[in-house]
């Protein structure tokens, strides 16, 4: 019914009001008492064999919500309804911000893709944890985390440091986003020496608290194979829990949407579909040539079953879904952990 009736409906529409009015309409008919378990009862699939355990949490299943859809914090309770395993909030930045000039959220029906340059807009810290703090504890919670777009070079890690120190009760894993080709003057955050001493600052104020939270790096799926031996010799060198691989890409290539619209659409990060192969290739690579010694998260373009086993033949421990939950529906996630316990 989704894919036949919903999406051709919603699809009408601006992408970005489409996302916007879509919250509201969950929000508002899980308000009707029985809606919730309804939810529950056609979505979810509880299987014990389905528990993932990683650094130090049980997940009930492999398939999460990726960052960015839920960047408030204000419908996680209501989507794991859908029976995810984890849902990750944000990308959460100190200050609230409007992100990047509108329109700014761009579908590629044609290849089954999106892009976006949104910019981490956001409501803020403080708006996020008045959020976290309605949490019903159905679901792990993930904090994606990054700076203001007018915080200076010198202050990153401030920034980074402010979300992880006032985020910490409130979540159960930390994401240092520092791949979202959307927010400008990056560039610091690709620098193997930078992140080496980002990561020991957040690891330093993760031990001063009573219980350590697991800390990941997201990265990008556009790095050439000697970017990712550094990212490999950096997990060797500071220890972090794992990685989540990839953010969006920046590349627009074998698109078959025309070179003329997608030079109207302008920059972005592109999701779905296009950057399928390349996500699973990095997760591939990281995996093989680390030899397995951290976990991965693997996102980015898982539209079908197939698509999730690929990530997980490749070397993923758990995957996560995005653009592939607007173009397939809520039953993809219910679908995909079906097919895993049929290869169990």
């Amino acid at each position: 019914m989704y894919k036949n009736i919903i999406r051709p409906f919603l699809f009408l529409f601006d992408p970005e009001k489409v996302h916007y009015f879509t919250f509201s309409l969950i929000a508002f008919v899980s308000k009707i008492p029985f809606i919730q378990n309804l939810f529950r009862s056609f979505y979810q699939l509880n299987d014990v064999r389905l528990e993932r355990k990683l650094f130090g949490l049980t997940f009930k299943n492999p398939v999460g919500l990726a960052a960015g859809f839920d960047k408030n914090a204000v419908l996680y309770n209501e989507l794991a309804n859908f029976g995810f395993g984890f849902i990750e909030i944000g990308t959460v930045t100190p200050k609230a911000q409007d992100g990047n000039p509108k329109k700014r959220l761009f579908r590629l029906i044609e290849d089954t893709g999106i892009i976006n340059r949104m910019g981490f807009n956001n409501k803020g810290l403080k708006s996020v944890i008045e959020q976290l703090k309605k949490n019903k504890h159905q679901v792990i919670i993930g904090g994606n985390i990054g700076k203001n777009t007018q915080t200076i070079p010198e202050n990153y890690t401030a920034d980074y440091l402010e979300c992880f120190e006032e985020l910490h009760p409130f979540v159960d894993y930390f994401v240092l986003n520092v791949s979202c080709p959307n927010v400008g003057s990056h560039a610091k955050l690709n620098d193997k020496d930078y992140l080496i001493s980002l990561i020991t600052a957040c690891q330093k104020l993760n031990n001063e608290q009573k219980i350590q939270k697991p800390i990941l790096l997201k990265i990008a799926p556009d790095l050439n194979n000697h970017q990712l031996d550094e990212i490999i010799e950096l997990v060797a060198v500071t220890k972090i829990d794992g990685v989540i691989a990839s953010n969006t890409s920046t590349t627009r290539e074998n698109l078959k949407t025309s070179k003329v619209e997608i030079k109207k659409i302008g920059f972005g990060g592109l999701s779905g579909k296009p950057i399928t192969a390349q996500s699973t290739k990095v997760i591939k690579y990281l995996s093989e040539n680390s030899k397995k010694s951290f976990p991965i998260i693997g996102v980015g373009g898982i539209h079908s079953e197939k698509d999730a086993l690929e990530k997980i033949n490749a070397g993923a421990d758990l995957v996560q879904l995005y653009t592939g939950f607007i173009y397939e529906g809520p039953s993809l996630i219910k679908r995909i952990n079906k097919e895993i316990l049929k290869h169990i």
